[in-house]
């Protein structure tokens, strides 16, 4: 079964993957006339406020469910993807995961748009939307088994990639820095993660919506201060990284050296690990958003991306490149740890294993909601409490196994996701582009009323 898996893994987050994921980003970007560049400072302004209208349906704030979105997405991938993507790609690498990133936003919009548009209402009274919804709703029933599909893979991915496998990263890092057993940190995890996946959707989007802000600043924080030692070097990083993706990068010290098309495979797929646009698993959080505009939501769904690669992962990046570790050989998370260790000889180690754990630990959380939805759906309402007692057994399981074979296994699947996610938002692009025209008009018009006419 392993051999199968090891067959498939390359496949599916190949060349043809990768361009399906971009080639869905670039015609919705196109087909939005470039609405999520436009619209990026009004999301932001609109973000600050952490205003929702309490009479729309919902469950919680617009706020809180790009926070429990971001709870899910930055993990891992901002530390030991990035590490990864340049190691093998080189400096060039992080140019493609700015492209990603740029027409990942429109995905990201794209995905919460819909999954607003489509949500249901639970027995419980509660929102619940994603791929799968918006397939069963918006294409009709001849594609429930695509529905289905995505149910399925994301399910499975949940205890991977969303659990077993983010529970090892802590342990082993905080082993590797603080000496602490796995054992400790799975069972401390384990009541941790018990106490607020329990509580539903409302306690795990107040959780993030305290600790994601928190976490992604004081990361930032430390990130900005090596820059700024390093300030007189990053000119030339900038040269470099572009040099580097026109050109590729010929072997130096450690580094085995790479070419345009390893910066842009590393680029693309470590981006997309990293913002999971198109993945279909952030628009399931969106769907509980207290809104009545899906595009409203949907300008803030996009700028998950946005701080997500271009803000959190070009910090690392820049720290990797100007501390000039990445030509030493290391790859993935030790990479990211040398290069803060340059700079901070006395910290750069801890900052990077908090981050680690911190961003992974957050991950738990908000996939233990993805998965919760993808188990229902296929399931019912009645598989939600076994699925939450079967995650938090997992969470100290995946703290002390050996999980090589679990990460491929995941990985694959997590790739698997997206494919009836990005078939559906191609079908359902003219939704999209509708219900985006409306709400600018409409935003369009409310400015025009609210402007003081001239004396």
């Amino acid at each position: 079964m392993m051999d199968l898996f090891l067959a498939i893994n390359p496949i599916v987050w190949g060349p043809l993957m990768l361009l399906l994921i971009l080639g869905t980003g670039l015609y919705l970007s196109i087909g939005l006339r470039g609405m999520t560049i436009t619209q990026l400072p009004s999301a932001l302004k609109s973000l600050l406020s952490k205003s929702s209208d309490k009479s729309s349906e919902g469950e919680i704030s617009p706020f809180r469910a790009l926070m429990t979105s971001l709870s899910a997405t930055i993990g891992t991938g901002n530390i030991a993807g990035v590490g990864t993507a340049i190691a093998i790609g080189g400096p060039g690498a992080l140019v493609w995961m700015w492209i990603t990133a740029v027409v990942g936003m429109a995905t990201k919009y794209a995905e919460a748009v819909l999954a607003v548009n489509y949500r249901e209402v639970n027995h419980s009274g509660e929102h619940i939307g994603g791929p799968m919804y918006y397939i069963k709703n918006g294409l009709g029933k001849n594609w429930s088994w695509l529905a289905f599909a995505f149910a399925f893979f994301g399910s499975i991915a949940a205890f991977g990639i969303g659990n077993s496998v983010q529970a090892n990263s802590i342990a082993d890092g905080l082993e590797h820095t603080f000496n602490v057993p796995p054992y400790i940190t799975g069972i401390v995890m384990m009541i941790v993660v018990g106490a607020v996946v329990l509580g539903g959707v409302k306690r795990i989007a107040a959780f993030a919506g305290r600790l994601v802000p928190v976490m992604g600043i004081a990361y930032l924080l430390c990130g900005l201060y090596v820059l700024a030692i390093e300030f007189h070097q990053i000119p030339a990083a900038f040269s470099l990284i572009i040099n580097s993706a026109l050109n590729g990068h010929a072997a130096a010290g450690g580094f085995a050296g790479a070419t345009v098309m390893q910066a842009i495979q590393m680029g693309v797929a470590r981006g997309i690990f990293s913002n999971e646009a198109g993945l279909g698993s952030a628009p399931i959080a969106h769907a509980h958003a207290q809104t009545k505009d899906p595009a409203a939501q949907g300008r803030i769904a996009m700028l998950g991306t946005f701080f997500d690669t271009l803000v959190i992962c070009t910090i690392t990046g820049l720290v990797i490149i100007v501390s000039g570790q990445w030509q030493g050989g290391l790859t993935g998370a030790p990479l990211t740890s040398a290069a803060f260790q340059t700079a901070i000889p006395m910290g750069g180690e801890y900052v990077v294993t908090v981050g680690l754990v911190i961003f992974a630990f957050t991950t738990i959380i908000g996939w233990s909601l993805y998965g919760e939805r993808c188990i229902t759906y296929l399931f019912g309402e009645r598989a939600a409490l076994p699925f939450k007692a079967l995650w938090i057994i997992i969470v100290p399981i995946g703290a002390t196994a050996s999980l090589k074979d679990v990460w491929t296994i995941a990985d694959t699947f997590n790739a698997l996701m997206a494919i009836p996610n990005l078939i559906a938002l191609l079908l359902l692009s003219p939704v999209v582009f509708k219900l985006t025209k409306k709400s600018l008009q409409a935003k369009k018009d409310a400015a025009h009323e609210s402007t003081p006419p001239k004396q």
